[in-house]
């Protein structure tokens, strides 16, 4: 083997071993290590040079930049995944016909679109789905995130939270729990809008917790200066007096959050 391959591929090695561990102080100084050195291969993005050990080099350029992927989502930096992932693309789309595909492609650009998900980035979202192929749109990472946009903007919230209960890699955990917590804040803006105060129960079933302590953790962490009194949720501290109206129902407080949402959606 030539002896820069050997050497990239000995801390290639290191890395990944470093990343099973979850190491990721080490992980992250071989990682930059690695992208200096295989700056050496000329037939990398963007020269793509035909040297004679091209396939071996575009392999295993491909095959950091994978790793620094899952590496980002390991250490939950949004930032870092997204410098990877436009390093990544190239081999997924420039050096296709140079090498063979990765298992990894479809799980790393269903992660890329639940990021952009998460990060209401929809425009690109879409833009994203438009260049993948025919038959990576039948994979079920993909499919699965497809799905998800599809929740979201229909406002079906149960269905994009319980989506985290069947994820088709283990990576998108990460991503599902940042959108849980969009669905929960998209449903409490609504709710203000909607309500100046609900029920606990009501708050509890509407912000889709399982139980009271945890709609009570999520409000001290995220809302803190809602008011928790006589076992109301008040959205305005300003309202000091006990509820004097009925409380509606779950099914129209529901059908509220869905009015206003299509509401926010035509402005």
């Amino acid at each position: 083997m030539d002896p820069k391959l050997l050497e990239v591929s000995q801390v290639f090695d290191r890395f990944k071993a470093a990343l099973a561990r979850n190491d990721f102080d080490t992980c992250t100084n071989l990682l930059s290590q690695l992208k200096v050195m295989l700056t050496e291969f000329k037939s990398l993005p963007p020269l793509f040079e035909k040297t004679p050990n091209a396939v071996h080099e575009l392999t295993l350029g491909r095959d950091v930049y994978e790793h620094a992927v899952i590496l980002s989502v390991k250490m939950e930096d949004q930032d870092a995944f997204e410098r990877d992932f436009f390093q990544l693309k190239p081999y997924y789309t420039d050096a296709r016909e140079l090498i063979p595909p990765s298992p990894q492609e479809c799980p790393i650009l269903g992660l890329n679109l639940l990021r952009l998900l998460v990060q209401n980035r929809i425009a690109e979202f879409h833009t994203e789905l438009e260049l993948l192929s025919p038959s990576a749109m039948e994979n079920p990472c993909i499919q699965h995130a497809v799905e998800l946009e599809q929740s979201f903007m229909e406002g079906a919230y149960n269905r994009v939270l319980s989506a985290r209960q069947s994820v088709p890699h283990e990576t998108f955990v990460y991503f599902m729990d940042l959108l849980a917590k969009t669905v929960r804040d998209e449903i409490a803006g609504c709710s203000e809008k909607a309500y100046d105060y609900l029920s606990i129960s009501d708050a509890r079933q509407t912000l889709l917790f399982s139980s009271d302590n945890q709609l009570l953790e999520y409000i001290k962490e995220e809302h803190p200066e809602w008011e928790i009194k006589n076992g109301f949720v008040f959205f305005q501290k300003a309202k000091e007096s006990a509820p004097s109206k009925e409380i509606p129902s779950l099914q129209l407080i529901n059908q509220t959050l869905s009015y206003a949402r299509e509401l926010e959606r035509i402005v």
